[in-house]
């Protein structure tokens, strides 16, 4: 079966990409509008690009009408976010972060999460997120509907039970992270992990 993307509208256009790519991390982003008030949304149109600068991207959609979403307004007007990974004690409080609040509305509050300083940038990092990564923007593109940002991780925050700051050796699997799966409300576990070794020429 094959699907003319360009000839979908844009509703189907998302459920057949958003069921094919998976399972996809969640960026549970907080940043902060010109006057401090802090906001956090959860989107998982996010994942690592690179390591040298250290790149992560971010797929924000627009709001009906072309009204970009208040967290993208954030990092235009700041240039500033964190990058707040989700595991699976805190999914639930994460998705009262995804309900469409009123703009100005303090979502930290309403989910019952501990905002903490960041150490580079203003927006504050979640206490009970395992892994906080501050970021600025490097650019940021517009195309239809989407905006796509490009921020450098300035800095990495991790829980210190999973990592070996010796080796700089993540523990994954203490992590216990979740990423987004196909429809509304499907979720997927990293617990459930096998190796398979590189294979040289």
């Amino acid at each position: 079966m094959q699907f003319d993307l360009r000839q979908l509208p844009s509703r189907d256009r998302y459920k057949l990409l958003a069921g094919v790519v998976v399972p996809r991390p969640i960026a549970l982003v907080t940043t902060v509008d010109p006057e401090g008030r802090i906001n956090a949304a959860p989107f998982s149109f996010f994942n690592a690009m690179g390591s040298d600068p250290p790149l992560v991207v971010l797929g924000i959609g627009d709001r009906a009408g072309g009204v970009p979403k208040d967290t993208a307004r954030n990092i235009r007007a700041t240039r500033q976010f964190v990058v707040n990974l989700v595991d699976e004690t805190i999914a639930r409080r994460m998705n009262v972060c995804a309900v469409d609040f009123a703009s100005g509305t303090d979502e930290l509050a309403c989910a019952g999460f501990t905002p903490a300083p960041s150490v580079d940038v203003r927006p504050p990092r979640i206490v009970e997120s395992p892994v906080n990564l501050e970021c600025r923007e490097l650019q940021s593109i517009e195309f239809g509907q989407n905006r796509v940002i490009m921020g450098e991780v300035l800095r990495l925050h991790v829980r210190d039970d999973a990592v070996d700051p010796h080796r700089l050796h993540v523990h994954a699997d203490k992590l216990r992270l979740i990423a987004r799966m196909h429809g509304v409300g499907w979720y997927a576990r990293t617990s459930d992990l096998f190796q398979m070794d590189r294979m040289t020429l």
